[in-house]
């Protein structure tokens, strides 16, 4: 039974390898401490849950949602206006979403056609190319390089390139290299995608989890930006709320309605009682995304203050849960890197090759463990390890 084509431009996920590796370390008797995933280890705020408890226990919500409730769609729209001075026609202009990994991996098919060209960040989250491979296009990678803040420099985009491309995927605060952007480049950006009518897609999963009072913004806050382009956000990573699967896709209404027409043949809506949650997230007290971050901070610096005093080097990030780390004296292949730490310390990242070409050089830490947990991971390095 012959699978399709594009399976072969897939691939099996970049964490099987390093999953493989390390049962086989624990199989020596070792618990290996896992930080290569970016999920979220902290509950909900106590509100969240009483929402969601109340909302299951109510028979009225199990029958289809078919499309967003009306009021968590009012959620939305007084989020984004409370947080970021951005206003949202709840009718036309949000879109619930089964995490928002759900629309990023959905969208191309209501706008890539066979051979259509999309410019894709690298490194950068493997559902961009993903969606675009899966809707028979062609990835253009746009390189994220230290030398520019990891920002795209779209003016090194060859023109007959930019002339065919349909969409476009920008990623701030960044996943996996922990960047910012700030109000020039999503201004220029907007301009960018004006010139070569380009649909852009901002994934901003990583908005509230930010540091020393720096304030991430949201890309449709420039002016022009609902004219060509969406914005995804979820509730997993700022509400702790990852297993629940609720995010949503705010902007542009004609490419809101187009995902909302693909949605409308593959699935049945959110779960209600997700929903109620979901409200309860957005409308209720925030002082659990305030005590979050702090607890963001705390475990950053634990890791790079402590991986610091054995010479391993790392930019402290200003926003987002990883930390991305260039390798330290003595490496010059990010997979090797990944190998020895599983293999003498026990301590499990991702080699940042497996978010592109541009990946290599570094690694991808997630800060998904408590303090003393992370602390134990600095030991074991800082014991089977000398960068200095």
């Amino acid at each position: 039974m012959n699978k399709a084509k594009r399976m072969d431009k897939l691939s099996s996920g970049i964490f099987n390898d390093m999953d493989e590796k390390k049962k086989r370390f624990e199989a020596r008797g070792i618990e290996a401490i896992n930080l290569s995933v970016g999920s979220p280890d902290l509950p909900p705020a106590p509100h969240i849950i009483k929402a969601l408890q109340d909302s299951v226990g109510n028979p009225m919500n199990y029958s289809y949602s078919l499309s967003g409730m009306p009021r968590l769609y009012e959620a939305v729209a007084g989020w984004y206006k409370k947080r970021f001075n951005v206003d949202l026609n709840p009718d036309n202009e949000i879109l619930a979403l089964m995490g928002s990994q759900d629309g990023l991996a959905h969208l191309a098919m209501a706008y890539i056609d066979p051979g259509d060209v999309a410019l894709v960040p690298d490194p950068g989250y493997p559902i961009y190319s993903f969606s675009i491979l899966m809707a028979q296009g062609e990835v253009y990678p746009i390189p994220l390089l230290a030398e520019n803040n990891f920002l795209p420099d779209l003016s090194n985009i060859p023109e007959h390139i930019a002339k065919k491309s349909k969409m476009m995927w920008i990623n701030y605060p960044n996943n996996p290299t922990a960047a910012s952007a700030d109000f020039s480049f999503f201004n220029h950006v907007v301009e960018f995608a004006r010139r070569y009518d380009i649909l852009v897609c901002h994934d901003m999963a990583y908005a509230e989890l930010a540091y020393d009072n720096f304030k991430p913004m949201s890309f449709l806050e420039i002016e022009g930006a609902k004219e060509v382009g969406v914005e995804f956000y979820s509730v997993s990573k700022t509400y702790n709320m990852a297993g629940c699967r609720l995010g949503f896709v705010a902007g542009n209404k004609d490419v809101v309605s187009n995902l909302a027409l693909i949605k409308s043949n593959i699935d049945y809506g959110v779960f209600l009682a997700v929903q109620e949650a979901g409200i309860a997230a957005l409308t209720g007290p925030q002082d659990c995304v305030a005590d979050m971050t702090k607890t963001y901070q705390r475990r950053r610096d634990v890791l790079v203050d402590g991986l610091g005093e054995i010479g391993w080097v790392i930019p402290k990030p200003s926003a987002s849960m990883f930390i991305w780390a260039p390798l330290p004296p003595g490496y010059n292949s990010s997979y090797a890197l990944v190998s020895d730490l599983l293999e003498k310390a026990g301590v499990v990242v991702v080699s940042g090759s497996a978010f592109g070409r541009q990946g290599e050089g570094y690694v991808r830490i997630a800060m998904v463990k408590d303090e003393a947990l992370l602390a134990e991971a600095v030991r074991r390095i800082s014991e089977n390890f000398s960068f200095k």
